[in-house]
């Protein structure tokens, strides 16, 4: 609910109506099943420097949080901006009207990422949220990620899926997009 109140300020606040902006909210995680949710930044702020919470995928895919730039969020008072860097999948939050997610990334690997290469390809302004935050609890993996890691024809088709939407990007956004022909 604070979430809620917080990102519906800063909607405000930021012209989100108006402007090609979006909102970054800070995801972090816990490995406990139970967790009391942290009501204000300090207190989530000691939990992580307790261990009880950690910057979301820490230990497994660090790239698509990075940019956040978490060291600078937990002192940060204001929003400030963040740039685009390859894999980032950020929660967002955008207008009605922002690019929807290419629908062939359906299932496990690259639905976020390819929607937040496609709205830095339309120049949308990442920025992030000083104040707000998320908490992603543990639970059992699903389907889609089991046949990803177990399947390697998943796999495959992956990687084509990903080089075919660099390649459309490329073409539709001209030279503008050739950093995403490298993308991983």
């Amino acid at each position: 609910y604070l979430l809620f109140l917080f990102a519906r300020k800063s909607v405000i606040q930021l012209d989100l109506a108006n402007t090609k902006k979006a909102l970054i909210v800070p995801a972090f995680e816990t490995l406990r099943y139970r967790l009391s949710f942290p009501k204000s930044k300090a207190e989530l702020l000691s939990m992580l420097d307790m261990g009880t919470l950690f910057t979301f995928r820490y230990h497994v895919w660090t790239k698509g949080h990075a940019p956040t730039n978490f060291a600078k969020w937990r002192t940060a008072t204001t929003p400030y901006r963040v740039e685009w860097e390859a894999d980032f999948e950020p929660y967002v939050v955008v207008r009605k009207d922002c690019p929807e997610y290419d629908r062939r990334f359906v299932g496990f690997g690259w639905n976020k990422v390819a929607h937040i290469m496609e709205l830095d390809a339309q120049e949308y302004e990442f920025t992030v949220l000083p104040n707000a935050y998320m908490i992603h609890m543990p639970h059992a993996p699903s389907f889609d990620i089991t046949k990803f890691r177990s399947n390697k024809q998943y796999r495959i088709c992956l990687k084509t899926l990903k080089e075919e939407f660099q390649q459309d990007m490329s073409r539709h956004y001209g030279f503008a997009a050739l950093k995403y022909l490298t993308a991983e």
